[in-house]
């Protein structure tokens, strides 16, 4: 069968956020934040490279929601870089599945979308995934769980500030705030907090730096070729990804409980992003039969 090319952009993408999550546990003896350091020193130069060659405003035209758009990003890595340092692989990644849930939900307040019943149906479903998931694997703490949480929260209410941007920003000034906003903050807590990298510790900090870009740039390339009905469940292929490689490098196994958590995770997620899609070209076929 042949991937259209929005399809291989995404798989692309989720493979290459999945090999920077891996990087990220590999090097689990480093500070959280210390790495997001080094990732967002490597993110910021290559985001100033393509703004330059794109001729663009690097302020942009709208800097305090692009600051705020920056400051929920860097909150959400920070916790969730955290989250990857001591939970299981699978089970940090399913958590921070999460955001999407938090996404439509802050959208009601932010950008004033509304929520139809069913999504609330989904919303349950998926916290129930994560309580199940908590209940059934001891190496999953309540204080970590709750940071996963919270750091879907604040990714929530970053695609939220990044709706309200919408098409006043081009795409590349919105990623350069991210490291921008992020430098500074992981700059100040390593200063107090500084464990030096040695050996291949540097090479796989490079690497968290280049794979975080890869994927952005596959991705966004992804919805520019393709509808985001068609590419967006794609990204959760990546919790096969963390399931496998949590296997194979770090040993990582889990009760039949815990998969079973994950798939109610993924589901109430998927569920209600089809749903709105199914809302979305339903308004549109009413909009088309009020122009005929």
């Amino acid at each position: 069968m042949q991937l259209s090319k929005g399809v291989r952009y995404m798989l692309m993408a989720t493979f290459f956020f999945s090999l920077m999550n891996v990087c990220v546990k590999l090097v689990s003896h480093l500070p959280a934040v210390e790495v997001i350091f080094f990732r967002s020193v490597v993110s910021l130069m290559m985001s100033y490279v393509a703004i330059r060659r794109h001729n663009l405003n690097i302020w942009g035209n709208n800097p305090k929601t692009l600051v705020l758009r920056g400051t929920a990003g860097a909150g959400a890595l920070i916790l969730f870089f955290i989250t990857l340092h001591n939970m299981p692989l699978a089970t940090a990644v399913t958590v921070q599945y999460l955001s999407p849930i938090f996404t439509t939900i802050l959208g009601v307040f932010i950008v004033k979308e509304r929520v139809k019943p069913w999504q609330w149906v989904f919303f349950v479903l998926s916290f129930a995934g994560v309580l199940v998931v908590e209940g059934v694997d001891t190496r999953v703490s309540p204080l970590y769980l709750g940071i996963g949480v919270v750091s879907a929260l604040l990714s929530g209410l970053a695609y939220n500030f990044i709706r309200k941007l919408n098409t006043q920003e081009h795409p590349l000034v919105i990623v350069f705030y991210f490291p921008f906003i992020t430098l500074p903050i992981a700059l100040l807590y390593s200063v107090f907090d500084w464990v030096q990298p040695v050996g291949w510790d540097w090479a796989i900090l490079l690497l968290v730096g280049v794979l975080t870009q890869l994927a952005q740039y596959y991705m966004t390339m992804s919805y520019q070729a393709e509808e985001l009905s068609k590419v967006a469940n794609l990204n959760y292929i990546g919790i096969i990804y963390a399931i496998v490689f949590g296997f194979i490098l770090f040993d990582e196994t889990f009760e039949v409980g815990a998969y079973l958590g994950m798939a109610l995770v993924l589901a109430g997620v998927v569920l209600n992003i089809r749903y709105k899609s199914k809302i979305t070209k339903q308004q549109q076929q009413v909009v088309t039969l009020g122009e005929k």
